[in-house]
């Protein structure tokens, strides 16, 4: 989505923005004697743009200034009379682009396609973008030669003619928190007290006139819905308004998931009456519907648009209600559970036994065998590379056996991937994803596979809003992420700082159930609805780039096998993400 937009015009900076994201309150565009600030997103409360937007351009005012970057879902351009600032908030919520030709950045924007050519594209990029479903978001590439993204937490200071100055990653709110505290008798109180205060704050600051919340009826967006209807409770004036968003399935596994769907709804709305369900039909909802649309219609490719179709029914029917904001759970599963990595913290400093009892305990609770434990956090960290290659190895026979996160897949082809740097990409991505300290580098991978939502994005000017997170609020993971294993973990209850902390407020058979009907469902009736086209959409592809990138046949074999259900969560990610590159593709070809 084109949000906002800065060329030159008789060697000044023009700034402009789209007037149907102004309206809808996604850009907010503020002046001051020192200059002009165009904010996409929020800053500081999702309430006050205003304010925020005046906040950001006063803070970095003064020629060198680098305070730490305020908190907030946002990209922004800074116009002052000696110099113009691209940046985004420290969690890249927001995407902004910029392109550069012989050190003169010539435009910028929100949408990577505005600036960029179909003919000339960047073929490291779609390399990096088949390694994993975390490449996009932090790094510098896209898929358009002499267009670079603006990284999360960075400033980019051109001059008043557009002359490049610098990339300077800017101080931003820790996410990572203190050195673990030791775990005396009431550490899961206060964590649990702390938790609540953290998530409390990072709901009320984003939510908007009308907030919805979306329930599924599970731990995670059945706590920041009731937090949210606590805080409209006890506000006084205009407290705003709540709509519980949800889509009810009537057939299928996803169908038993309705009665707590309507238990969260009604405790909800004990504390909020005058919140408003939204509950959508989803029955006629399945992955993959109009996929090519979904897929082909999103600034980069998107390898989760295959689920789009599910929610884009919600974003439809919340923005015709005329919400502002969308409150999820997501980010929940990684940061408010207890972090696994720690196993490997304690192998690599050698406290082997203690690894071990920990390890066992992981399983039991889990309902895991210890090799597995063992094999997922403490050997595959330690070499993700070596352990995926012996996977895919031991797991041969078919085009999906063994295919994990990073190994190339069957289907792309050899040469391509040494040509374009493939391996580098999979070291990179393995890297980010479990780091020198995987405990840690835990909470930045999970950001980072929320952050930018694309399809959020791609429908924004349309529906008003973004989708904001709560538990991925930077004071969330700092809360969490300094808690010891001791206390965060408890056997057989996972999430048990959480259950804590929203004990009050949680039905107890939300509080207490631990498993959750996952969407395989409407994962294999999309695949058995549109296999078939899957498969031409592949055959047919008239863009040069799928050929040299894909063996063809290898991928529709693939789509075959996933259809029989063969495969794993993985593999089928990998499946997926090279779907949405073909149809990203052909759109760009007709366009």
């Amino acid at each position: 989505m084109d949000a906002l937009r800065l060329d030159w015009a008789g060697g000044a900076p023009r700034l402009r923005t789209v007037g149907t994201t102004t309206c809808r309150g996604l850009v907010t565009t503020v002046s001051s004697p020192a200059g002009t600030a165009a904010v996409v997103g929020w800053v500081g409360s999702a309430r006050d743009r205003e304010r925020g937007a005046r906040r950001l351009l006063d803070a970095l005012g003064r020629p060198g200034a680098a305070p730490p970057l305020p908190p907030g879902d946002y990209a922004a351009v800074l116009v002052y009379g000696d110099r113009v600032l691209l940046l985004r908030d420290g969690q890249a919520r927001v995407p902004l682009f910029f392109s550069e030709y012989g050190g003169r950045v010539t435009a910028a924007s929100t949408s990577a396609g505005s600036l960029g050519s179909a003919t000339g594209l960047d073929l490291r990029y779609f390399c990096r973008y088949l390694t994993g479903n975390l490449a996009q978001p932090h790094t510098d590439l896209t898929p358009f030669t002499g267009v670079h993204r603006v990284l999360g937490g960075e400033v980019v200071e051109v001059s008043r003619t557009g002359r490049m100055r610098g990339r300077t990653p800017t101080c931003v709110r820790r996410v990572t928190g203190p050195p673990e505290r030791a775990a005396d008798g009431p550490t899961r109180v206060r964590a649990a007290r702390e938790l609540r205060l953290a998530l409390e704050n990072a709901v009320r600051s984003r939510m908007g006139t009308m907030t919805a919340c979306h329930v599924s009826g599970g731990t995670d967006s059945t706590s920041v819905a009731l937090l949210a209807a606590r805080l409209l409770a006890g506000e006084r004036g205009d407290p705003g308004e709540l709509v519980l968003l949800a889509g009810r399935f009537t057939h299928g596994e996803l169908a038993s998931e309705r009665p707590y769907l309507n238990l969260a709804v009604a405790r909800i709305r004990s504390l909020a009456p005058s919140a408003r369900p939204l509950i959508v039909d989803t029955d006629g909802v399945a992955d993959f519907d109009d996929f090519e649309h979904h897929a082909g219609d999103a600034d980069e490719p998107h390898r989760h648009a295959f689920r789009a179709p599910f929610w884009s029914r919600l974003h439809t029917a919340a923005a015709e209600l005329g919400c502002d904001t969308l409150l999820t759970g997501c980010g929940a599963d990684p940061v408010a559970d207890a972090n696994p990595y720690v196993l490997h913290r304690l192998a690599r400093t050698g406290r082997l036994r203690q690894m071990t009892r920990q390890a066992r305990s992981w399983a039991a609770g889990s309902g895991r065998g210890l090799r597995d434990v063992v094999h997922a956090y403490v050997v595959q960290p330690a070499l993700p590379l070596a352990t995926e290659r012996a996977t895919a190895l031991a797991g041969g026979g078919t085009v999906l056996g063994g295919l994990g996160a990073f190994n190339r897949p069957g289907w792309l082809r050899p040469g391509f991937a040494r040509a374009h740097g493939y391996r580098e990409a999979g070291i990179a991505e393995s890297r980010f994803v479990f780091g020198g300290r995987p405990e840690q580098s835990l909470y930045a991978a999970a950001n980072y596979s929320a952050a930018p939502d694309p399809l959020s994005w791609q429908r924004a000017a349309r529906d008003g809003f973004l989708l904001s997170h709560p538990f991925l609020d930077p004071d969330v993971i700092a809360t969490m992420s300094g808690l010891p294993a001791s206390v965060a973990f408890e056997p057989g209850r996972p999430k048990a700082v959480l259950r804590a902390a929203m004990a009050d407020l949680l039905p107890a058979p939300l509080a207490d159930r631990t498993v959750k009907v996952p969407f395989d469902d409407l994962y294999a009736r999309g695949l058995r609805a549109h296999g078939d086209e899957l498969i031409t959409l592949c055959r047919s592809a008239r863009h040069p780039l799928v050929p040299e990138m894909f063996d063809v046949e290898t991928l529709c074999r693939a789509v075959a096998e996933a259809r029989l259900g063969t495969g794993d969560a993985y593999s089928w990610d990998r499946l997926n993400g090279s779907l949405a590159l073909v149809a990203w593709l052909e759109r760009l070809s007709a366009s």
